[in-house]
């Protein structure tokens, strides 16, 4: 199983070069084996790389571009669907190569499948309901904390009523007394005045 990568050495194209130089680089720093060969100065290898790109891979004017990707026979994809296995961690399925021990793709599938999912959930949940039961103390004791200020307050309204209903009393009794006083000292003024026209009406005679 050898992975072919058809190249053009000589392409005058940039993008071409660097997409090139991108799927070589990959492949060399992952150790996996592979061929470059070059459709630029070989006629055959040009036109088999033409021959076996699918039909619905190729562009509109039916020439497909390097780099192209083949294992053995078997295409694999160019560079754009080549870019977007290696985003997606899945460039050895791409390549339809067996990842090696230890290499990252095995390490994600390890990692998304946990052996202990179950247990986990039910740990969550467990400290969920907690959590739930501790609010709802939170809450009842905010509720018994509102009736004693509701007590405080009821308590504190009936002393004002109360004192109020002291004072005026109290008013009462005052304009009371002060009413009666002057009655009071009217009578007191007139009894006066009587014994002082009498002697005068003693001397007269």
């Amino acid at each position: 199983m050898v992975i072919k990568v058809f190249v053009a050495t000589s392409s005058g194209s940039i993008a071409i070069r660097k997409k090139q130089q991108e799927v070589v680089g990959f492949l060399e720093a992952n150790k996996i084996d592979f061929k470059e060969l070059d459709i630029a100065g070989d006629e055959d290898n040009r036109k088999w790389m033409r021959e076996n790109v699918p039909g619905e891979k190729k562009p509109q004017n039916g020439i497909p571009l390097p780099p192209q990707i083949f294992n053995e026979e078997q295409y694999c994809g160019d560079f754009d669907s080549f870019f977007s296995a290696k985003e997606e961690n899945i460039i050895y399925s791409f390549l339809g190569l067996a990842p090696p021990p230890g290499s990252k793709v095995t390490k994600s599938e390890e990692a998304s499948s946990l052996p202990n999912g179950d247990v986990a959930g039910e740990a969550e949940g467990a400290a969920e309901g907690t959590e739930k039961a501790e609010g709802s103390g939170e809450n009842e004791a905010q509720k018994e904390d509102s009736e004693d200020a509701g007590e405080l307050s009821e308590s504190q309204e009936k002393k004002e009523e109360e004192g109020e209903e002291g004072e005026e009393g109290e008013e009462g009794k005052t304009t009371e007394e002060t009413e009666e006083a002057p009655e009071g000292g009217a009578e007191g003024e007139a009894e006066e005045e009587e014994p002082e026209e009498e002697a005068g009406e003693g001397e007269d005679s």
